[in-house]
Parts: structure tokens; C-alpha cells; sequence
């Protein structure tokens, strides 16, 4: 069977340096915040081109860390989409911010920065795009309407390991960017994992204690924190993975050439990439009519494909607000992700255009 996202197979693929690595943390005696920890957040933070990483326990536990280290909370707005996780909005209510929603842009699905301005009020404190499915935001025109306005710009990088707009990898343009190392992500854990970003050093000490209690070095609380740490085991894997994280978002843009190739003359409309930037594929989300008729054929022929997300975040109950936008409320209707992950081969690529074009 072909899966929509398949972490076992990239497991598999480096099997041999993961039971090593988590055998090394075994051995160690040491399983949270130790070296591995530390190991993992400076390689990481290399990655993407910031000066800071911290590891947190999951992405959702990234952004709220984040807003809390920017004292955002009771009485204050967040501008950011709807269509996204609900991790993105439940971080922001959970500190008690309030979490104000604009449209996207129906091309490329991220934050519609023509819409941002005639959101902010008073009470606004901060920015939260979403490169959502891989794809980076404008974040040239994010950062000039933050600027403008005294926000702040976190980016949820949840699906965009890997991704860079202007040659800049997300998760180092903004104040601070957050990621999830959920198992299926571009850098998946086996379980859960996030870390967040930051080219401020104060930012960044703070972050440090607000993972464990408000500790200081003396494990004297200072202020009060949460229990959000990567744990040893977790680091381990990731250093494994993090190795191989360019390549395989390389693997993942040729496959969605391919994609692109073998269906470029339905009637899908297929997925586009901002200029000047480098999508990374976390999903390939295509837009169809009668979809529901498409999985159940894409089924019959052992192929999985998901729809992310069936239901924008304004539409569900526990975030349900009198909200109306044309594209987002449009695009839930019609999206479709097809199987994405480094393993996939070219045959089974091809394999999944011919049973789309059969059904078309």
C-alpha cells in the first residue's frame, strides 16, 4: 500500500545509525537535557542559519513557548490563518491570547499579506505565518507590515524543514521560528519533538528556562515555566535524520516534478512556487472536484491520499468564530494531498498518476 506520508520507510532507511544512536543514550545513563540535546540543538540551529535552538517537547509546545517568551497573553491578538493545524491556534489561545484570523492566497495557500494591515489593532502583538505544507510565506512583506507596526514575526515552520525564501531558511527570518518533529514531518521523530529558533540572544536564555520551571542555573524558578524538553532518545534520532534532511527534501522536489509532469494536462490544479523560493514538500496538495469519488479510487488501488485540512480552524467547534473567507472556505472543499516522502519511487509515482488520470 502507498501512503499519503510513511515514517517507517525512512526509519528503515537509516535503521542501522538510529539503533546506534538510541543504544549510545541507553548506555549513557542520561536521558534528558544532555548532550545529545545539546549536540542536536547546535547542528540544528546551523542548519537553518539561526544563531539559537532549543528543543522543546513538540511544535504545538514551540509556539507556546514562543508567545510566552514575547510576554503575549490575557488581552492581546495574534494575527495568523486559518487554514492550518490546529496546533497553530490552540498554542495561541492556550497562553490566552486571542488568535485573529485572515484569508490566504488561493495559488500558493499561505497568509495573504494584502489582508494583515486591516487586522491589526491595538492589541495586536504579533505575527504568526504558516508555511503551510512546505511552502514559505512572503515573508519580505510579513516582516515589512511587522516593522511598520512594532509586531512581533514567529514562524510556524511545523511542515517546512528545509524550505528557504530568498535563500534564507525558515525558521531565521522572523523573531523566532517553531518546529515540529512529529514523526511524519520532513525531520520526524519517533514519537514526539519541536525546537524553536532565534537570533536573540535574550530571547534565547529565556526560552532555556521557560522549558524547565523558570529554572536559573541554581534550579531557582524566576519566573513561571512549563516541562517542555526534548528528551535524549529523541535528540539521538534527529542528529541521525538531520544528516540526511537535505537530501531528502531534494527527493521530495523531484518527485513533485515528476508529479508535475505526469499531470500536467488534468484537469488538477497542481501546486506553485512562490518566486525565489524553495518549497519543501511536506505535503504535495493538489485541488479537485469530487475529491471524496477520487480517494475511494485512489483506495480500491491500495493508494492513501488525506485531505489537510477537511475543515479550516474557524469552521470547528472549539474554534468556531463568525468569520467568512472566500478562499480558505473554498480551498477546504477541493485539496487533496497526494503520497509525499523521500522513499517514494519513481515507479510508484508513476503508478499514482496513472490511477489519477484513469480516474479522471
Amino acid at each position: 500500500m502507498i501512503l499519503c506520508a510513511n515514517p517507517k520507510e525512512q526509519y528503515l532507511s537509516h535503521k542501522n545509525e538510529i539503533k546506534l544512536a538510541i543504544d549510545k543514550v541507553l548506555e549513557s545513563g542520561w536521558y534528558v537535557l544532555g548532550q545529545e540535546v545539546k549536540l542536536f540543538e547546535k547542528e540544528f540551529a546551523n542548519f537553518v542559519g539561526a544563531k539559537y535552538s532549543v528543543g522543546v517537547a513538540s511544535g504545538t509546545d514551540a509556539l507556546f513557548l514562543s508567545l510566552k517568551a514575547l510576554d503575549i497573553g490575557i488581552g492581546d491578538d495574534v494575527i495568523t490563518v486559518s487554514h492550518t493545524a490546529t496546533a497553530t491556534v490552540s498554542a495561541i489561545e492556550a497562553t490566552g491570547a486571542k488568535a485573529i484570523f485572515v484569508d490566504i492566497e488561493e495559488e500558493y495557500f499561505t497568509i495573504d499579506v494584502s489582508k494583515i494591515e486591516e487586522a491589526i489593532t491595538v492589541k495586536t502583538k504579533a505575527i504568526i505565518p504558516v508555511h503551510i505544507y512546505g511552502h514559505p510565506c512572503d515573508m519580505g512583506e510579513v516582516l515589512s507590515i511587522a516593522k511598520d507596526n512594532n509586531l512581533y514575526v514567529i514562524e510556524d515552520c511545523a511542515q517546512a524543514s528545509g524550505a528557504k525564501y530568498k535563500d534564507k531558511d525558515v525558521g531565521s527570518i522572523g523573531d523566532i521560528g517553531c518546529f515540529s518533529f512529529f514523526p511524519t514531518k520532513n525531520l520526524g521523530a519517533l514519537g514526539d519533538g519541536g525546537a524553536i529558533t532565534t537570533n536573540s540572544k535574550e530571547l534565547y536564555e529565556k526560552l532555556l528556562m521557560l522549558r524547565q520551571y523558570g529554572w536559573n542555573e541554581n534550579r531557582e524558578s524566576k519566573f513561571q515555566g512549563y516541562n517542555s524538553r526534548l528528551d535524549e532518545l529523541q535528540a539521538s534520532i534527529l542528529r541521525v535524520k538531520l544528516r540526511y534532511l537535505k537530501q531528502d527534501v531534494e527527493k521530495r522536489n523531484k518527485i513533485a516534478s515528476l508529479y508535475n509532469e505526469l499531470l500536467k494536462d488534468t484537469s488538477f490544479v497542481l501546486p506553485k512556487v512562490r518566486d525565489n523560493c524553495y518549497h519543501a514538500y511536506h505535503l504535495f496538495v493538489i485541488k479537485t472536484d469530487n475529491r471524496n469519488e477520487l480517494i475511494k479510487h485512489f483506495k480500491q488501488n491500495d493508494i492513501i491520499a488525506m485531505i489537510h485540512y477537511d475543515k479550516a480552524v474557524h469552521m470547528q467547534e472549539a474554534y468556531r468564530k463568525k468569520y467568512s473567507f472566500t478562499v480558505t472556505e473554498n480551498i477546504v472543499n477541493n485539496i487533496l494531498s497526494l503520497p509525499m516522502y523521500p522513499e517514494l519511487s519513481e515507479n510508484q509515482v508513476k503508478f499514482i498518476c496513472d490511477k489519477a488520470k484513469e480516474y479522471v
